[in-house]
């Protein structure tokens, strides 16, 4: 059995929805906390996290400023704010988790697509190194978006004009749908993407620019982890990704040996976007993130992490 509580997150004035995922017998190996992608909220990823604190992780998870349960009105859909706000709001909701004395489980950061992208830029940001990512035991990103596939890479004039547009009109509302058939080899998840009326496929100008302008970022190099803050870092995307580029998330992980010695690159095969929900194989990727946290939790792993830092 799994205990789940549903609740709040104040953030800068906004009242941001939340929901846990925890071992119902308390006896809790390592906490996650969880951070979505574009258009999408923590409920969609249950099973997931149900299989994680089956096996003694709890999951902590919120719908983003703009997003799901977070949305109040029309007008607030994709309302994210620029990424220091985004950042701000991730880093807020990570450190009431933190560990605040020796024996407390470890905490552990996953992404998912748009969500992997924030997080690995709010690792690499200088200005939380000490107060959040070092805290962090490890980052986790599943499908990060840190280029695009080939098939639908923007030429330079094109991202040119969104970021200028978005400096224009910031709150003007857009729709960017991903297709759901992209998404997953699943049908029954395709089909629950496309009925699902809390994935509103609507982004504001301000919003989409500065997810461009953080992929960029990753991508050319220009933000990368720093000064040893990022103690372990698991990144899995699958080869068939129609959403996010395999081939971009590979070439971070291989790129930065030395600032991250403790790091997995994993491939799936043939899989999609979502690999929490690419149908029954899915739990296999289930499995490589609980197995990758579970071996990072006991008392000798935690006491040589820490003495690195």
């Amino acid at each position: 059995m799994v205990v789940e509580k549903e609740g709040t997150f104040e953030a800068e004035g906004k009242t941001l929805y939340t929901k846990s995922w925890l071992p119902d017998d308390g006896a809790t190996k390592a906490k996650v906390v969880f951070i979505h992608g574009y258009s999408d909220h923590v409920n969609r990823y249950n099973p997931f996290f149900r299989f994680l604190a089956s096996r003694g992780i709890a999951v902590h998870g919120f719908d983003q400023r703009g997003w799901g349960r977070s949305v109040a009105a029309p007008a607030d859909r994709g309302l994210t704010g620029p990424t220091s706000r985004v950042l701000a709001d991730i880093a807020a909701f990570i450190k009431p988790h933190l560990p605040a004395a020796a024996g407390d489980p470890p905490v552990f950061v996953i992404g998912h697509s748009m969500g992997g992208q924030q997080a690995l830029t709010l690792a690499c940001e200088p200005a939380y190194a000490d107060d959040v990512v070092r805290r962090v035991r490890g980052w986790l990103l599943e499908s990060p978006f840190i280029g695009y596939p080939p098939e639908t890479r923007p030429g330079a004039l094109k991202v040119f004009g969104a970021r200028l547009v978005g400096r224009m009109l910031p709150l003007r509302q857009m729709l960017v749908q991903l297709p759901p058939a992209n998404l997953s080899r699943d049908a029954e998840t395709v089909a629950s993407i496309a009925a699902d009326e809390l994935m509103h496929d609507t982004g504001t100008l301000e919003g989409l620019a500065g997810m461009i302008d953080r992929t960029a970022a990753l991508s050319s190099g220009a933000v990368r982890p720093k000064g040893g803050a990022v103690r372990s870092l698991w990144v899995g995307h699958g080869t068939m990704d129609k959403a996010t580029s395999f081939e971009a998330s590979k070439r971070y992980v291989e790129s930065y040996a030395g600032e991250v010695e403790d790091r997995q690159f994993k491939a799936y095969e043939g899989w999609y976007h979502q690999l929490h929900n690419d149908g029954p194989c899915s739990e296999e990727f289930f499995k490589d993130v609980a197995d990758w946290i579970l071996e990072r939790c006991g008392p000798e792993e935690v006491a040589k992490a820490d003495s690195k830092l």
